[in-house]
Protein backbone atom coordinates (compact mmCIF):
# COMPACT_ATOMS: atom_id res chain seq x y z
CA UNK A 1 0.00 0.00 0.00
CA UNK A 2 1.34 3.46 -0.85
CA UNK A 3 2.07 6.14 1.75
CA UNK A 4 -1.02 8.02 0.63
CA UNK A 5 -3.55 5.27 1.36
CA UNK A 6 -5.49 5.78 4.59
CA UNK A 7 -8.07 3.59 6.32
CA UNK A 8 -11.10 5.81 6.92
CA UNK A 9 -13.95 3.39 7.57
CA UNK A 10 -15.55 3.95 10.94
CA UNK A 11 -13.89 7.33 11.55
CA UNK A 12 -16.02 8.99 14.25
CA UNK A 13 -16.79 12.72 14.15
CA UNK A 14 -14.44 14.77 16.30
CA UNK A 15 -11.61 12.21 16.27
CA UNK A 16 -8.57 13.12 14.20
CA UNK A 17 -5.75 10.80 15.17
CA UNK A 18 -3.67 9.45 12.32
CA UNK A 19 -0.88 6.87 12.34
CA UNK A 20 1.42 7.33 9.34
CA UNK A 21 4.02 4.76 8.33
CA UNK A 22 6.55 6.42 6.03
CA UNK A 23 9.54 5.33 3.98
CA UNK A 24 12.34 7.86 4.30
CA UNK A 25 12.37 11.49 5.49
CA UNK A 26 10.72 12.89 2.37
CA UNK A 27 7.63 10.75 2.97
CA UNK A 28 7.24 12.13 6.47
CA UNK A 29 7.96 15.74 5.53
CA UNK A 30 5.46 15.77 2.67
CA UNK A 31 2.60 14.27 4.68
CA UNK A 32 3.34 16.31 7.82
CA UNK A 33 3.31 19.59 5.88
CA UNK A 34 -0.02 18.65 4.30
CA UNK A 35 -1.48 17.69 7.70
CA UNK A 36 -0.27 20.86 9.43
CA UNK A 37 -1.25 23.15 6.57
CA UNK A 38 -4.84 21.97 7.06
CA UNK A 39 -4.51 22.97 10.71
CA UNK A 40 -3.33 26.47 9.86
CA UNK A 41 -6.30 26.85 7.50
CA UNK A 42 -8.60 25.81 10.37
CA UNK A 43 -7.14 28.41 12.74
CA UNK A 44 -5.21 25.90 14.84
CA UNK A 45 -1.75 26.27 16.31
CA UNK A 46 0.47 23.61 14.75
CA UNK A 47 3.55 21.82 16.02
CA UNK A 48 6.09 20.00 13.87
CA UNK A 49 7.92 17.56 16.19
CA UNK A 50 11.15 16.13 14.74
CA UNK A 51 13.63 13.53 15.91
CA UNK A 52 16.69 15.72 15.36
CA UNK A 53 17.43 19.42 15.88
CA UNK A 54 14.51 21.74 15.25
CA UNK A 55 16.36 24.56 13.47
CA UNK A 56 17.06 22.85 10.09
CA UNK A 57 13.39 21.90 9.75
CA UNK A 58 12.30 25.39 10.78
CA UNK A 59 14.59 26.87 8.13
CA UNK A 60 13.11 24.56 5.50
CA UNK A 61 9.56 25.49 6.50
CA UNK A 62 10.36 29.21 6.16
CA UNK A 63 10.54 28.56 2.41
CA UNK A 64 7.32 26.51 2.39
CA UNK A 65 3.98 28.01 1.36
CA UNK A 66 1.77 29.08 4.29
CA UNK A 67 4.44 28.51 6.94
CA UNK A 68 6.72 31.57 6.87
CA UNK A 69 4.29 34.00 8.51
CA UNK A 70 2.94 31.29 10.83
CA UNK A 71 6.44 30.56 12.16
CA UNK A 72 7.03 34.25 12.84
CA UNK A 73 3.76 34.67 14.75
CA UNK A 74 3.99 31.39 16.67
CA UNK A 75 1.01 29.83 14.92
CA UNK A 76 3.47 27.22 13.66
CA UNK A 77 6.27 25.87 15.84
CA UNK A 78 9.01 23.29 15.36
CA UNK A 79 10.05 21.22 18.39
CA UNK A 80 12.51 18.42 19.00
CA UNK A 81 11.34 15.20 20.65
CA UNK A 82 13.22 16.24 23.79
CA UNK A 83 11.15 19.43 24.00
CA UNK A 84 7.76 17.91 23.18
CA UNK A 85 7.82 14.63 25.13
CA UNK A 86 8.14 13.99 28.84
CA UNK A 87 10.70 11.28 28.17
CA UNK A 88 12.57 10.00 25.14
CA UNK A 89 13.22 6.69 26.92
CA UNK A 90 10.15 4.84 28.21
CA UNK A 91 7.34 7.37 28.04
CA UNK A 92 4.98 8.00 30.95
CA UNK A 93 1.52 7.98 29.31
CA UNK A 94 -0.24 10.11 31.94
CA UNK A 95 2.46 12.80 32.00
CA UNK A 96 2.55 13.08 28.23
CA UNK A 97 -1.22 13.34 27.91
CA UNK A 98 -1.20 16.05 30.60
CA UNK A 99 1.50 17.95 28.70
CA UNK A 100 -0.49 17.93 25.47
CA UNK A 101 -3.65 18.89 27.33
CA UNK A 102 -1.87 21.95 28.77
CA UNK A 103 -0.45 22.90 25.38
CA UNK A 104 -3.89 22.55 23.76
CA UNK A 105 -5.55 24.76 26.35
CA UNK A 106 -2.77 27.33 26.01
CA UNK A 107 -3.37 27.42 22.26
CA UNK A 108 -7.11 27.90 22.75
CA UNK A 109 -6.49 30.63 25.34
CA UNK A 110 -4.26 32.39 22.81
CA UNK A 111 -7.14 32.53 20.32
CA UNK A 112 -6.47 29.42 18.22
CA UNK A 113 -9.16 26.84 17.56
CA UNK A 114 -6.95 24.06 18.92
CA UNK A 115 -3.57 22.35 18.67
CA UNK A 116 -2.45 20.06 15.87
CA UNK A 117 0.77 18.03 16.14
CA UNK A 118 2.71 16.06 13.55
CA UNK A 119 5.39 14.04 15.34
CA UNK A 120 8.03 11.64 14.09
CA UNK A 121 7.89 9.22 17.02
CA UNK A 122 10.22 6.58 15.59
CA UNK A 123 12.89 7.08 18.25
CA UNK A 124 10.31 6.70 21.03
CA UNK A 125 9.27 3.13 20.09
CA UNK A 126 12.47 1.30 19.13
CA UNK A 127 12.30 -1.35 21.88
CA UNK A 128 9.41 -3.57 23.05
CA UNK A 129 9.26 -1.74 26.39
CA UNK A 130 9.09 1.65 24.68
CA UNK A 131 6.40 0.43 22.28
CA UNK A 132 4.33 -0.97 25.11
CA UNK A 133 4.38 2.33 27.00
CA UNK A 134 3.79 4.40 23.87
CA UNK A 135 0.85 2.23 22.79
CA UNK A 136 -0.74 2.82 26.19
CA UNK A 137 -0.17 6.54 25.66
CA UNK A 138 -1.82 6.39 22.22
CA UNK A 139 -5.03 5.11 23.78
CA UNK A 140 -4.92 7.70 26.58
CA UNK A 141 -4.47 10.53 24.09
CA UNK A 142 -7.42 9.16 22.07
CA UNK A 143 -9.47 9.54 25.25
CA UNK A 144 -8.14 13.06 25.79
CA UNK A 145 -9.40 14.02 22.33
CA UNK A 146 -12.96 13.41 23.53
CA UNK A 147 -12.88 16.77 25.32
CA UNK A 148 -9.88 18.71 24.00
CA UNK A 149 -9.36 20.44 20.64
CA UNK A 150 -6.31 18.33 19.85
CA UNK A 151 -5.37 16.52 16.66
CA UNK A 152 -2.27 14.47 15.95
CA UNK A 153 -0.36 12.56 13.33
CA UNK A 154 2.02 9.97 14.81
CA UNK A 155 4.62 9.03 12.20
CA UNK A 156 6.90 5.99 12.20
CA UNK A 157 9.74 5.10 9.84
CA UNK A 158 8.86 1.74 8.31
CA UNK A 159 12.43 1.14 7.11
CA UNK A 160 13.74 1.35 10.68
CA UNK A 161 10.95 -0.25 12.71
CA UNK A 162 9.31 -2.72 10.35
CA UNK A 163 5.60 -2.99 9.72
CA UNK A 164 4.79 -5.50 12.53
CA UNK A 165 6.14 -3.09 15.17
CA UNK A 166 4.20 -0.18 13.69
CA UNK A 167 1.03 -2.30 13.60
CA UNK A 168 1.14 -2.50 17.42
CA UNK A 169 0.63 1.28 17.47
CA UNK A 170 -1.46 1.77 14.34
CA UNK A 171 -4.25 -0.52 15.57
CA UNK A 172 -4.94 1.98 18.39
CA UNK A 173 -5.64 4.84 15.94
CA UNK A 174 -8.89 5.71 14.14
CA UNK A 175 -6.86 6.19 10.94
CA UNK A 176 -3.73 4.57 9.55
CA UNK A 177 -2.09 3.71 6.23
CA UNK A 178 -1.01 0.10 6.90
CA UNK A 179 -2.68 -2.01 4.27
CA UNK A 180 -2.24 -5.36 6.04
CA UNK A 181 -3.62 -4.22 9.40
CA UNK A 182 -7.21 -5.43 9.52
CA UNK A 183 -8.61 -4.05 12.78
CA UNK A 184 -8.65 -0.88 14.90
CA UNK A 185 -9.47 -0.32 18.56
CA UNK A 186 -9.73 3.29 19.70
CA UNK A 187 -11.55 5.55 22.14
CA UNK A 188 -14.77 7.22 21.04
CA UNK A 189 -17.12 9.73 22.70
CA UNK A 190 -18.54 8.12 25.81
CA UNK A 191 -22.07 8.28 24.40
CA UNK A 192 -20.88 5.60 21.92
CA UNK A 193 -19.01 3.49 24.47
CA UNK A 194 -15.53 3.14 25.87
CA UNK A 195 -14.04 2.29 22.49
CA UNK A 196 -14.79 1.39 18.90
CA UNK A 197 -13.81 -1.93 17.38
CA UNK A 198 -13.60 -1.78 13.61
CA UNK A 199 -12.38 -3.89 10.70
CA UNK A 200 -11.84 -7.65 10.83
CA UNK A 201 -10.69 -10.08 13.54
CA UNK A 202 -9.46 -13.46 12.34
CA UNK A 203 -6.72 -15.97 13.26
CA UNK A 204 -4.07 -13.76 11.64
CA UNK A 205 -4.45 -10.99 14.23
CA UNK A 206 -5.66 -12.66 17.45
CA UNK A 207 -2.36 -12.07 19.27
CA UNK A 208 -2.22 -8.42 18.24
CA UNK A 209 -5.85 -7.95 19.28
CA UNK A 210 -5.20 -9.40 22.73
CA UNK A 211 -2.20 -7.11 23.14
CA UNK A 212 -4.17 -4.08 21.99
CA UNK A 213 -6.99 -4.81 24.42
CA UNK A 214 -4.52 -5.12 27.29
CA UNK A 215 -2.83 -1.84 26.38
CA UNK A 216 -6.13 -0.02 25.95
CA UNK A 217 -6.80 -0.52 29.67
CA UNK A 218 -10.54 -0.09 29.20
CA UNK A 219 -12.37 0.80 32.39
CA UNK A 220 -15.91 -0.50 33.01
CA UNK A 221 -18.75 1.98 33.53
CA UNK A 222 -21.60 0.53 35.61
CA UNK A 223 -19.95 -2.88 35.22
CA UNK A 224 -20.03 -2.70 31.42
CA UNK A 225 -17.36 -2.30 28.76
CA UNK A 226 -19.21 -1.00 25.70
CA UNK A 227 -17.54 -1.41 22.31
CA UNK A 228 -19.08 0.33 19.31
CA UNK A 229 -19.04 -2.45 16.69
CA UNK A 230 -20.69 -0.51 13.87
CA UNK A 231 -17.48 -0.62 11.83
CA UNK A 232 -16.72 -4.27 12.62
CA UNK A 233 -17.06 -6.25 9.39
CA UNK A 234 -16.03 -9.70 10.62
CA UNK A 235 -14.90 -11.59 13.71
CA UNK A 236 -14.54 -15.30 14.37
CA UNK A 237 -15.61 -17.34 17.39
CA UNK A 238 -12.19 -17.12 19.06
CA UNK A 239 -12.37 -13.34 19.15
CA UNK A 240 -15.74 -13.57 20.89
CA UNK A 241 -14.34 -16.06 23.40
CA UNK A 242 -11.44 -13.74 24.12
CA UNK A 243 -13.79 -10.79 24.67
CA UNK A 244 -15.79 -12.89 27.09
CA UNK A 245 -12.61 -13.79 29.01
CA UNK A 246 -11.51 -10.15 29.00
CA UNK A 247 -14.84 -9.16 30.55
CA UNK A 248 -14.73 -11.96 33.13
CA UNK A 249 -11.23 -10.97 34.26
CA UNK A 250 -12.51 -7.43 34.89
CA UNK A 251 -15.74 -8.55 36.55
CA UNK A 252 -17.73 -6.77 33.86
CA UNK A 253 -19.84 -7.45 30.79
CA UNK A 254 -18.51 -6.63 27.33
CA UNK A 255 -21.28 -5.14 25.19
CA UNK A 256 -20.82 -5.19 21.42
CA UNK A 257 -23.13 -2.40 20.35
CA UNK A 258 -24.47 -1.97 16.80
CA UNK A 259 -23.02 -5.34 15.75
CA UNK A 260 -24.12 -7.39 12.77
CA UNK A 261 -26.82 -9.99 13.25
CA UNK A 262 -24.41 -12.84 12.47
CA UNK A 263 -22.29 -11.85 15.45
CA UNK A 264 -25.31 -12.12 17.73
CA UNK A 265 -26.18 -15.58 16.39
CA UNK A 266 -22.61 -16.79 16.89
CA UNK A 267 -22.49 -15.43 20.45
CA UNK A 268 -25.76 -17.23 21.26
CA UNK A 269 -24.37 -20.53 20.00
CA UNK A 270 -21.22 -20.13 22.10
CA UNK A 271 -23.17 -19.29 25.29
CA UNK A 272 -20.82 -16.59 26.57
CA UNK A 273 -22.17 -15.28 29.90
CA UNK A 274 -19.99 -12.15 30.09
CA UNK A 275 -20.67 -10.94 26.54
CA UNK A 276 -23.80 -9.22 25.22
CA UNK A 277 -24.38 -8.38 21.57
CA UNK A 278 -26.72 -5.54 20.60
CA UNK A 279 -27.59 -5.76 16.90
CA UNK A 280 -27.54 -2.69 14.66
CA UNK A 281 -30.96 -1.47 13.59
Amino acid sequence: MSDRSVVLTGQPPGHRHLCWAYDGPTGFMTRAVEFLRAGLAAGERVWFVVSGPAEPVRDELLDTRDFADALLTGAAQVHSLDDAYSSTAVIDPASQVAAYRRATREAVSAGYTGLRVAADATDLVRTPARRDAFARYEQRVNEMMRTEAFRAMCAYDRSQLGEPAIAELACLHPQHNLGQLLFRLYAVPLAQGQAALAGELDPSNHDLFRTALDRAELRPVDDELVLDADGLRFLDHRALIHLNEYARDRQATVVLRAARSGVARLATLLDLPDLRVEVAR
